[in-house]
């Protein structure tokens, strides 16, 4: 994995020359083309919408954009951070694509995590001369996203980079900030990801998977790149990963995993106050060495350790690796369809929902949305309201049976979730 240095020359002189390259009226034929093919997407685009699909309804204003799935998201990386995935390779021919809509869509989904810490991967892989946008289009892009998405974005990794994207970087050179230059990585191979992010949560085209597999076998044997990490069996007191059953029969039968109570107990007591809380990402070297000190069976004190934001990440790591989401599989459906339900309804059919869950899910979700109420009655201080607590949260609550969603399924998903915490006094009664 190799970053990139871009110089920011400032916004005058970078005008300037940008004028001076002609942007707007480069050809597209005259960059190479990474494949002469498009690939198709994975999923049947005249699909009618329903809650196992990531797809929006027909009459939905982004519809046309959202069926292709160029855009995903991903769950949380090993830092804690909020995971958006770019496909090249779902994007379809220049006159079948809304790239203004593409960029709108973009924007939406980048607007419910902006505010937090978040990671942007692209796989490169598939973008060709049929589907490429115009080098203006990237410019204007660039420059539409403002301060605001470029700040919290920790960093952008390109995988299986060719000379095109290399030489576009270049020429942007004058216009893209030294800062946000240092957050760009060129990653050659899907297991260099393993690094930042678990790659069994993305879902990766099969073309970018066959791409990375003829990349590797191409190489001679003494330059192979490290294969991505085989997972060990779970240790004997593993907590991490485990079913919350299994870990309520291990603790003489306290339902509330002992992850939760330590991290919910310290926050409780130290966190409240915190600007920002959950928004955070931690070292992940220490998120690694409380994780196996846990699994090890070992007692891990947070008043120790004295960092919030490492407890606040720690929480949502617990709950984002289980098996099976807290609010389970079963409930999926009717969560994501919630918005149907009429608002005098809501609450008595949410209590019914959650009333429904097994009984250490029932508790452990009870034992959390009441700390997160805490929480929000100090959002003057904390900053995190109902609905920004819905966004961090939503997605670590409940996901799909393939990890990846889509902004149909997010947008339900933290909406639930909102209004869980705003009736949780009538929900939990």
């Amino acid at each position: 994995m190799s970053s990139e240095l871009l110089v920011d020359l400032g916004e005058e002189p970078a005008t300037a020359q940008l004028e001076q390259l002609k942007l707007a009226t480069i050809e597209d034929q005259q960059w190479p083309a990474d494949e002469t093919t498009l690939c198709k997407s994975e999923t049947d685009l005249s699909q009618r919408f329903d809650a196992d699909s990531p797809h929006l309804p027909w009459d939905h204003p982004f519809y046309d954009i959202a069926r292709h799935q160029i855009i995903e998201v991903a769950g949380d990386d090993n830092f804690g951070r909020k995971v958006i995935v770019f496909n090249a390779c779902r994007m379809p021919p220049h006159h079948q694509l809304d790239h203004h809509k593409l960029l709108m869509y973009l924007k939406g989904t980048l607007d419910q995590y902006v505010e937090s810490d978040y990671t942007l991967i692209y796989f490169h892989h598939g973008l060709t001369s049929e589907n490429k946008p115009s080098l203006s289009w990237l410019r204007d892009a660039y420059r539409e996203f403002d301060r605001k998405y470029k700040k919290n974005i920790k960093a952008l990794y390109i995988v299986h980079p060719t000379m095109f994207i290399k030489t576009l970087l270049i020429l942007f050179k004058p216009i893209i900030s030294f800062k946000f230059g240092r957050k760009i990585n060129y990653v050659s191979y899907l297991s260099e990801l393993e690094d930042v992010v678990k790659c069994e949560q993305l879902i990766i085209p099969a073309r970018v998977k066959e791409y990375d597999n003829k990349l590797r076998a191409s190489i001679k044997p003494t330059a192979q790149p490290p294969t991505s990490p085989l997972h060990s069996p779970p240790l004997p007191g593993q907590v991490f990963g485990v079913p919350l059953k299994l870990l309520r029969q291990r603790s003489d039968g306290d339902s509330v995993p002992v992850v939760m109570r330590d991290t919910i107990t310290f926050l409780l007591e130290q966190g409240l106050e915190i600007e920002g809380i959950f928004r955070r990402s931690a070292n992940v070297t220490l998120v690694k060495d409380v994780q196996l000190r846990y699994n090890s069976g070992e007692t891990v004190n947070f008043r120790e350790l004295e960092d919030v934001h490492l407890a606040a990440v720690i929480l949502k790591t617990f709950l984002r690796e289980l098996p099976e989401p807290l609010l389970t599989y079963q409930l999926y459906n009717d969560i994501v369809n919630f918005t149907s339900v009429s608002g005098d309804g809501q609450a008595e059919v949410m209590k019914a929902l959650v009333e429904s869950l097994p009984e250490e899910n029932y508790d452990s979700l009870r034992y959390l949305i009441t700390f997160l109420a805490q929480v929000s009655a100090n959002s003057d201080v904390n900053k995190m309201t109902n609905s920004n607590l819905a966004v961090v949260f939503g997605p670590n609550l409940l996901w799909g049976r393939d990890n990846a969603m889509s902004l149909s399924a997010i947008g339900p998903i933290n909406n639930f979730t909102r209004i869980l915490l705003d009736q949780q006094h009538l929900v939990f009664t």
